[in-house]
Parts: structure tokens; C-alpha cells; sequence
């Protein structure tokens, strides 16, 4: 039998198969809010082994893209609601992903224009797409020792109203140049205090995260996503042999229900928070090829080497809501469209065929 469709634990969730749904921003949340689009979306893939869902700030300073859901009021969690019930009543698993965008914002976003918080004042260089065109992202404003415990509370209390949402757990994103991996790199993070500096410094905010939010909601619920070397949003990391290895030993008393890696062309740092990390791991791998797609058979191939317990997709899973079917059939599988990754209805989201439905 195909490696993909093994049965594998997560915290205390027995996943019936290998195969996750990696977050994918989709910029459909008007004011912040899921709709019953979402919950039709996400329920088409309920076959997942779990599903991870697009970044959801966890606070109004933490929103970085135009359209997406927070999870910082009752109103957004019982939003969610209507998601979390629609891919439990198909047998799903669901994880949100809470993501703090830090620098990566635009006082646009928030109320009174208020300037995007970060470790430094260091500017990422990039650009944020608004309904008026493209605006450059400030230089953010240094985060205080307040605001940095304040951060983490938000991460608690957006972490507690998911479990009110009845999400079975949280991913946190120290992944792709936002707050968390922000704080973990060196050419974004130029503190001299206590999270600042060495790597055991840097490494501190991600850890209380994952502290504080295990101890509200219980470990079992909680894994963090990271991408080692990813110079995504400005990020110019070159310690990551260091860094990663040093926050997976940091982490393992706290028994998360996952570490979920974005690999970034480098095998020889996974394989080294591999070894770090003692609990499940979910590997997103990088893309090889002249095609440069990740396939199923590349997953099966992670698998077999030991490399990971589970594989996270993404496009394939944009595109085929019926995945696990099409893996076991050897396809075909769909084609995703660039042009609708982002905002819109239905068009490119809910509407991709099952193969039962050609």
C-alpha cells in the first residue's frame, strides 16, 4: 500500500492517511470573516488527513494581507464555527493556522494607520497588494517588552477562541518572513535584549508562543510550522543549522502535537531537524524538477526515506478537492489557476470537478 495512505497519530488524533492540506492565504474574508464559501471549500476536502488552514491573524496589528480571517473576536470564532462543523461532519481534521504577519503589514490595515510592530525597525523591502495598487511596507515600529508579552497573549486568546470554534488545534506560523521566523533571523531581528542576539536569544518569543499556548489548550493541540533558510519577505538567514536544531530541542519538553517544515531546497537542514525533533513531523517538501511541482510520488518518496510522518500539499489540494482519490487512481488531476488564487467567489475555489463529478 501507498506509504501516503498509512494511518499516523498527531497529538491524540488518529489521522486515517498521511496526506495534509498545507495553509493556503486565499483573500475571500471580507472584514476578517469566513463565509459559508469557506466552509464548502474546506469540507470538499475533508479527506485529508488534516487540513491546515490559510493564515489567520491573531490580532488586529498581526493582519498582513487584504481579505484574510482573524480569529481576535467571538464574532470571527463563531465564523468558524460553520468551517469546523462542515469538515467534522464529512470526517475531517482541522487545524488553523494562526500567523502574526509582523513587518510584513501596512498601516492601511490597521485602525488609525497605525505602523506594523517587528523585533527591529528593519524594513522587509517588499510590497503589499491593496485594492488601490501596490504600497511598499514601512519600516515597522520596534516591538516593546509589553508589546512582546502582550503578542503572546494574543496567540492565547486567538488560540482559546479556536478551540470555542471547535478546531481541532493550532498551527503556529514561524514560517515564510512573518513575526515568529522574523524574530528567529538575524537580518530582521537586531535586538540587544533578551530575544535578540544569539540564537538561544532568538529563539525565545517562538518558544513562549508555544508555551503559553500548549499550556491554554493542551500540547496535543498545538504544532508550529517553520522554513529553515526560506528568504521569503526579506529574510536573509544564515544560521539556520543552528537556529532550527537549537528551537527543536527548545521545544521537544513541551511535547507539540507537530513540527510542520517548509522546506526550502535545503535536505541537509531537514534532516537535521529531523534528528532535533523528537514528536511528529509534517514535511511540505520542496520542489524538484523542471517542472518545479511537488507530486504525490515525491511525497511517497519522503516517506520512504524516514524524512517526515506526514506530507503537506498545497497546490494539488487548491486544485483537486479529491486528492486521496485521484493519488490512489494515479490521477488525472486538475490544472489550478494562478489568476484566482486570490479573492473572488467561487470561480477557483469551489468549483474545481471531483472525478466522480466528469
Amino acid at each position: 500500500m501507498n506509504e501516503l495512505f498509512e494511518q499516523v497519530t498527531l497529538g491524540k488524533l488518529d489521522l486515517p492517511n498521511r496526506l495534509v492540506m498545507a495553509p493556503m492565504t486565499r483573500s475571500r474574508a471580507v472584514g476578517g470573516l469566513v463565509t459559508d464559501l469557506t466552509a464548502e471549500y474546506y469540507a470538499q476536502r475533508a479527506g485529508a488527513g488534516l487540513i491546515i488552514t490559510e493564515g489567520t491573524q491573531p490580532s488586529v496589528i498581526g493582519q498582513g494581507y487584504i481579505d484574510t480571517p482573524g480569529l481576535h473576536a467571538r464574532e470571527q470564532a463563531e465564523a468558524w464555527r460553520r468551517v469546523t462543523d462542515a469538515v467534522h461532519e464529512r470526517g475531517g481534521r482541522i487545524f488553523v493556522q494562526l500567523m502574526h504577519s509582523g513587518r510584513v503589514g501596512h498601516p492601511c490595515l490597521y485602525p488609525d494607520g497605525a505602523l506594523p510592530v517587528a523585533p527591529s525597525a528593519i524594513a522587509s523591502g517588499g510590497q503589499i497588494y491593496t485594492h488601490d495598487g501596490m504600497l511598499d511596507h514601512p519600516t515597522p515600529r520596534p516591538m516593546t517588552l509589553d508589546d512582546i508579552a502582550s503578542t503572546v497573549e494574543d496567540f492565547v486568546t486567538a488560540a482559546t477562541y479556536a478551540m470555542e470554534a471547535g478546531f481541532d488545534g493550532v498551527e503556529l506560523h514561524a514560517a515564510n518572513g512573518y513575526l515568529l521566523h522574523q524574530f528567529l533571523c538575524g537580518s530582521a531581528n537586531a535586538r540587544s535584549d533578551a530575544y535578540g542576539g544569539s540564537v538561544e536569544n532568538r529563539i525565545r518569543f517562538a518558544v513562549e508562543v508555544a508555551q503559553a499556548v500548549s499550556d491554554a489548550i493542551g500540547p496535543e493541540r498545538v504544532g508550529m510550522r517553520i522554513s529553515p533558510a526560506n528568504g521569503n519577505n526579506g529574510i536573509d538567514e544564515r544560521d539556520s543549522a543552528d537556529v532550527y536544531p537549537a528551537l527543536m530541542r527548545a521545544l521537544a519538553p513541551y511535547e507539540l502535537a507537530y513540527v510542520h517544515v517548509m522546506e526550502f531546497g535545503s535536505r541537509e537542514i531537514t534532516k537535521l531537524v529531523r534528528a532535533a525533533w523528537p514528536g511528529t513531523l509534517i514535511l511540505n517538501p520542496h520542489a524538484t524538477g523542471q517542472e518545479a511541482k511537488v507530486t504525490p510520488e515525491a511525497a511517497t518518496a519522503v516517506l520512504r526515506e524516514g524524512l517526515c510522518d506526514a506530507v503537506s500539499l498545497a497546490t494539488l489540494w487548491l486544485a483537486n478537492p479529491d486528492l486521496p482519490e485521484r493519488i490512489r487512481a494515479g490521477g488525472p488531476y486538475n490544472e489550478a489557476d494562478p489568476s484566482t488564487f486570490y479573492g473572488g467567489g467561487h470561480r477557483g475555489y469551489t468549483d474545481y470537478p471531483t472525478v466522480a463529478a466528469r
